[in-house]
C-alpha cells in the first residue's frame, strides 16, 4: 500500500477529530466504491487507501503511535501496521467499515448483503524483543519462533472432517442474518439481527473434524521474520498484521503485536537520539592534553584532548548517535571527561605531588570555578 500521509489521504489536519476523519473518510468510500466504479482498478486502490487511513486514524492507540512515529511506528510497507494488505480482502473491508456506507455495506445497500457474514478474528498476540544500541542504530531484523494458534492440517482450517465446506445454514440461507418484521403502533417495523443458528458465519458444520473439533485451528507454531527499524526506542510497539493466531474456520488471523526492550549497554547511555560515552584521563593526560582513542556505535574514533581539559567537559560527535526513526537526522555522541583520581600513589607520586600541590598554577583562583557544567548539559541535549 501507498506510503502517503494518512492524513493526506482523508484530506484532514492532524487535528482532526473522530468525527471529521469518519466524515472524510464515508466522502472518500461512497466516490471510490466498486459499486459506483465497476472494473476501474485505480477506483479500487484509492478505495483500499482510504480504508488504510481511516483503519489506524480511526483506532486511538494505533492513531497515537502514527502521529507519535509516523509511517515507521506502523511499520510502513515492511509489514507492520494496522492494514497493511495482509488477510485484509475487500470483504474484510465491507465487514469491518461496512456501517459506514449504511444498509449493509454495499453502494445503496443491498449489493454486498452476503459480505454481513460473522467472519472470525483470530487474537493478537504481544511478545518482546530485546535489541542492542548497534542493533537498533543500524535496523535488524530478527528470526523468532512464535507459538500460537495455526490453521487445522487436517481440515484445511475449515472445521469440517476432511476439509469439506460446512452446510448453508437453512435459517438465513446463507447470509449470515435473519430479517424480521414487526407490527407496531407506528406500522411495520423490519430489524436484521445475526443468525441465532450459524451465529452469523451462513453455514454450520455437520461432521465436526476429529483434530480440532470443529475450530478450525490448533496450537503450533511459526519461524517469522521480524524487521526492525533503525531508531525505534524502548517500550515502543510495533505491529505485524495477520501475524497473530489463526482466525476459527478460516477466519481473519489477528495481529503480532512487538514490543522494543532495549539492552543495557557497555559504554553508553541513551538519551534520545543521543549517546553518552563517560571518558576516563588522568590528571597528567587532561592537564598537558594528548589523543585518544574511544568506542562508537560504528567502531572507534580518535579525539584530541586539548591540555587543561576540566572535569566535565563535553564533547561532541557528530552524527554518531541513533537515526531518527522518522528520518529526521541523527543524533550525536558525547564525551563527558571525567578526571581520574588515584587511590593508591607511591612514595615517589607523593613526594611528586606534594612539590606541586602549593604550585599557583595547582590552585584555583577566586572566582574562577566553572559554575556552567549543567548549563553545558542542557544545551548539549537540545
Amino acid at each position: 500500500m501507498s506510503k502517503r500521509d494518512y492524513y493526506e489521504i482523508l484530506g484532514v489536519p492532524r487535528n482532526a477529530s473522530a468525527d471529521e476523519i469518519k466524515k472524510a473518510y464515508r466522502k472518500l468510500a461512497v466516490k471510490y466504491h466498486p459499486d459506483k466504479n465497476p472494473g476501474d482498478k485505480a477506483a479500487e486502490e484509492k478505495f483500499k487507501e482510504a480504508a488504510e487511513a481511516y483503519e489506524v486514524l480511526s483506532n486511538p492507540e494505533k492513531k497515537q503511535r502514527y502521529d507519535q512515529f509516523g509511517h515507521a511506528g506502523m511499520g510502513g510497507a515492511g509489514g507492520f501496521g494496522g492494514y497493511s494488505g495482509q488477510g485484509m480482502s475487500m470483504e474484510d473491508i465491507f465487514e469491518q467499515f461496512g456501517d459506514i456506507f449504511g444498509g449493509f455495506g454495499g453502494f445503496g445497500g443491498g449489493s454486498r448483503r452476503s459480505s454481513r457474514r460473522t467472519v472470525n478474528r483470530g487474537s493478537n498476540i504481544r511478545i518482546k524483543v530485546k535489541l542492542t544500541l548497534e542493533e537498533i542504530a543500524e535496523g535488524t531484523t530478527k528470526k523468532i519462533k512464535v507459538n500460537k494458534y495455526v490453521p487445522c492440517d487436517a481440515c484445511d482450517g475449515s472445521g469440517a472432517k476432511g476439509g469439506a465446506k460446512g452446510a448453508t445454514c437453512k435459517t438465513c440461507n446463507g447470509s449470515g442474518q435473519v430479517t424480521q418484521v414487526t407490527n407496531t403502533f407506528l406500522g411495520r417495523m423490519q430489524t436484521v439481527s445475526t443468525c441465532p443458528t450459524c451465529n452469523g458465519e451462513g453455514t454450520i458444520i455437520t461432521d465436526k473434524c476429529n483434530k480440532c473439533w470443529g475450530d478450525g485451528i490448533v496450537r503450533g507454531e511459526e519461524v517469522i521474520d521480524i524487521k526492525i527499524p533503525a531508531g525505534v526506542e524502548d517500550g515502543m510497539q510495533l505491529s505485524m498484521s495477520g501475524k497473530g493466531n489463526a482466525g476459527p474456520r478460516n477466519g481473519v488471523p489477528g495481529d503480532l503485536l512487538i514490543v522494543i526492550e532495549e539492552a543495557e549497554h557497555e559504554d553508553f547511555i541513551r538519551e534520545g537520539n543521543h549517546i553518552v560515552y563517560d571518558l576516563y584521563l588522568n590528571f597528567a593526560d587532561a592537564a598537558l592534553g594528548t589523543h585518544v582513542e574511544i568506542p562508537t556505535l560504528g567502531g572507534k574514533a580518535k579525539i584530541k584532548i586539548e591540555p587543561g581539559t576540566m572535569a566535565g567537559k563535553l564533547l561532541r560527535l557528530k552524527g554518531k548517535g541513533l537515526p531518527s526513526i522518522n528520518d529526521y537526522g541523527r543524533g550525536d555522541q558525547i564525551v563527558r571527561v571525567n578526571i581520574w583520581t588515584p587511590q593508591k600513589l607511591s612514595s615517589e607520586e607523593k613526594a611528586i605531588l606534594e612539590k606541586l600541590r602549593n604550585s599557583p598554577n595547582f590552585n584555583p583562583g577566586e572566582g574562577k570555578k566553572d559554575r556552567s557544567f549543567f548549563d553545558k548539559m542542557k544545551n548539549m541535549f537540545n
